[in-house]
């Protein structure tokens, strides 16, 4: 049994390690990165990857000399030649980053099997039981840091500690091109004085009810109980409550379960109404369906999901439990998010929540 199904068996019995060595490795803003390697001429200026503005594109990543005007992933292309009128923006080749990531991956397999891809650039390890430089995470890290830079021209970001919420806030320390370790010994000292808004999944919105609430830092969440962090915040409340003391158990898991699949299109023009809003509907079920039906462990489906985004940026969600859909439930669920803004959107998404169960051969989805 290797490794990866050593601590698996470990972490099924409950034997979960008190203080693991989780190495969280980020590459800095990759897919500019990799431009910027290619091509000097980009090196020096501000410059970003995405969608053409005339085409309603948005910003998929960009260069640090491009966020020091602003400019930030997931604004669209139009905003971000406001704030930054000599930015280049290039379309992007998705298959040379795969390429790169795949280098850099191997890499990572160097020093241990547990590895935790989170997308192309980012990746957790564990190297608890590793036995390169002679069992210190911190060097491994350093050595893993060297030769991505020396086979790849990419620099990385990375955080060591002792589970994977403080090695991931860890690797955005020093970025880019840095390196921060916290030891289990500097943990408390460490999240008391994190800002709420620098944890995982505390987003704009969250930080400014936490704000509301007079939470700034960790230290501050600490003031209040379990139960009063999940009546104001539901199930997150529960995650919050043991990250705001350094607490996290999550073992890194070298396989995911997709949950989900979705297909959604950002549109050249607003859509002005519901109508025309539906009748994109055809259309976008034909590609969900397509891209259902090409999953290599495709699962039940659980639920059906919509997404409207407004004209506005501002965006909403519908959904509904369910194991067979056919487009009368997403017209529903359309009609129901198209309500909260009535509005003109610019995007629009359809998906299927999946289940754990794998898909009988039988099970024919309705398109219509």
């Amino acid at each position: 049994m290797g490794r990866a199904g050593e601590v698996q068996q470990r972490e099924m019995r409950g034997e979960t390690a008190l203080n693991r060595k989780i190495i969280h490795c980020d590459c800095d803003c990759f897919f500019a990165a990799v431009e910027m390697r290619d091509n000097p001429e980009l090196q020096d200026i501000p410059l970003a990857v995405g969608g053409s503005a005339d085409r309603r594109g948005v910003i998929a990543t960009c260069n640090y000399a491009a966020r020091a005007f602003g400019v930030r992933s997931a604004m669209s292309t139009a905003r971000a030649l406001r704030l930054c009128p000599d930015l280049t923006v290039v379309s992007g080749n998705m298959d040379k980053y795969r390429q790169v990531s795949k280098q850099i991956m191997a890499i990572y397999r160097e020093y241990t099997d547990l590895i935790e891809p989170l997308s192309l650039d980012e990746a957790y390890l564990d190297v608890t039981d590793s036995e390169y430089c002679n069992g210190s995470a911190t060097r491994i890290a350093e050595e893993i840091r060297a030769k991505v830079v020396a086979r790849t021209g990419i620099t990385i970001s990375a955080g060591v500690a002792p589970n994977k919420f403080i090695a991931k806030v860890a690797s955005d320390w020093n970025k880019p091109d840095g390196l921060f370790v916290v030891q289990p010994a500097q943990v408390d000292d460490f999240v008391r004085q994190l800002a709420v808004k620098k944890i995982p999944g505390v987003g704009e919105k969250t930080a400014a009810r936490l704000h509301k609430l007079g939470v700034e830092s960790c230290e501050d969440l600490r003031r209040f109980t379990l139960a009063q962090l999940i009546e104001h915040f539901g199930r997150f409340g529960s995650r919050l409550y043991d990250v705001c003391r350094g607490l996290d158990e999550r073992p890194v898991k070298t396989s995911r379960t997709r949950k989900s699949v979705s297909v959604e299109h950002t549109y050249a023009y607003d859509l002005p109404d519901l109508s025309r809003c539906e009748a994109q509907l055809p259309l976008l079920m034909q590609e969900l369906q397509a891209r259902y039906q090409g999953l290599k462990d495709r699962r039940a489906i659980a639920g059906v999901v919509v997404k409207v985004k407004f004209g506005d940026f501002t965006q909403t969600t519908a959904e509904k439990a369910l194991s067979l859909a056919d487009i009368e439930h997403f017209r529903q669920l359309l009609g129901e998010a198209w309500g909260r803004g009535g509005k003109p959107v610019r995007l629009l998404g359809l998906g299927y929540r999946l289940s754990e169960q794998s898909v009988q051969p039988q099970v024919q989805l309705a398109l219509f």
